[in-house]
């Protein structure tokens, strides 16, 4: 039996054990652990690849498993903890129909995350770039904006939840787009080639030290506008 080649697969299983207690998490209203949760899912989902690739040990089972792994850690997990801050958000509403309805706008990101995913399964031309969105960075913005706008949120929903909905389906597009946006990885450590690589880096660390949680929301925003900017210059 050859235990190198289950060794991706064993951690992707693991992100999406990470996934699962991030749900739990989340309806328990504890954001700051789901957020943790779906940060941990984020590593191992790229210690998956980086061990597929270092061990040569790729499967058509690992590719669907991933898949697998990432709607549930990257699509359900940011879906619920944005229902939990719906439902705490709504009680300031007026009594209705729409204080029942408009928690489970929430459940528009892991609908929109499977079709990412789905998408990107089957397009050949997204081996050293992607189309689009992808699903983990989408998780992160919702996950640590959740978190940090928390009280924010709560206390002001008639701005808030107007706005959260808009933004909703305006990230879940993006993940059904034809936008290109850069990949992570990297070749070589050279600075050539690999600008964007490092100027977003250097702003992550920036960002969440003045900025703390809401930095990373803060960085998959600068991602979003570096890929679009870097996509029009070509």
């Amino acid at each position: 039996m050859n235990i190198r080649k289950h060794i991706p697969n064993s951690i992707t299983c693991l992100s999406l054990v990470s996934g699962c207690v991030a749900c739990v998490m989340a309806l328990e209203g504890n954001l700051l652990y789901a957020l943790w949760w779906i940060i941990i899912a984020a590593i191992f989902d790229f210690c998956d690849g980086f061990a597929a690739r270092m061990l040569h040990a790729y499967s058509p089972m690992g590719k669907e498993l991933d898949s697998l792994a990432d709607v549930i850690s990257f699509g359900v997990a940011p879906g619920m903890m944005v229902f939990t801050l719906y439902k705490e958000a709504v009680v300031g509403l007026p009594v209705g129909f729409w204080q029942t309805l408009i928690p489970y706008v929430a459940f528009i990101i892991p609908t929109f995350s499977g079709l990412r995913l789905a998408k990107f399964n089957i397009d050949e031309r997204q081996t050293t770039s992607f189309l689009g969105l992808p699903v983990p960075a989408h998780a992160l913005l919702w996950a640590a904006a959740s978190y940090a706008l928390q009280g924010w949120f709560v206390a002001n929903p008639t701005i808030c939840i107007p706005l959260y909905i808009v933004f909703t389906f305006i990230t879940s597009l993006l993940l059904v787009s034809e936008i290109p946006m850069f990949s992570l990885k990297a070749k070589s450590l050279k600075w050539k080639g690999n600008e964007l690589r490092y100027i977003l880096v250097l702003c992550a660390i920036l960002f969440v030290v003045f900025f703390g949680y809401l930095g990373i929301a803060g960085t998959i925003l600068l991602y979003i506008l570096l890929s679009i900017v870097s996509s029009r210059g070509k």
